[in-house]
């Protein structure tokens, strides 16, 4: 009447594996889909936003939400420092550990105005 222990552990094992192929074959039979959809939506999405709904997804976490700085400057009063041009140059090409190209080139003026008005 002792059943084997090991027959449970050997079918979940089983079980976990073909799991682990049939992921793996439908990763696969989705990979252009998944590489190509989010990118398409997310440059639509940028291209026709206000700077302010840039900001809210693309800049908040380090400027803070009011402006007030955080992992990166403080907005607020920049204007009175720098240029709009300098603006545009530093949203445009990065500058310490913000990357490039958060902002499309189309948006980068009307970006670098806003920001330059922030009080």
């Amino acid at each position: 009447m002792n059943r084997n222990p090991l027959i449970p552990f050997l079918l979940i094992a089983i079980f976990g594996i073909g799991l682990m192929f049939l992921f793996s074959f439908k990763g696969i039979g989705d990979r252009e889909e998944l590489a190509s959809g989010g990118e398409e939506e997310q440059t639509e999405d940028v291209a026709s936003a206000s700077p302010e709904e840039i900001y809210t997804k693309s800049c908040i976490s380090c400027h803070g939400q009011n402006y007030e700085g955080g992992a990166g400057p403080a907005l607020a009063g920049i204007g009175d420092k720098l240029s709009a041009d300098d603006i545009k140059e530093t949203i445009k090409s990065g500058k310490g550990i913000m990357p490039a190209g958060l902002v499309p080139d189309e948006k980068l003026d009307e970006m670098a105005k806003w920001v330059s008005e922030i009080k």
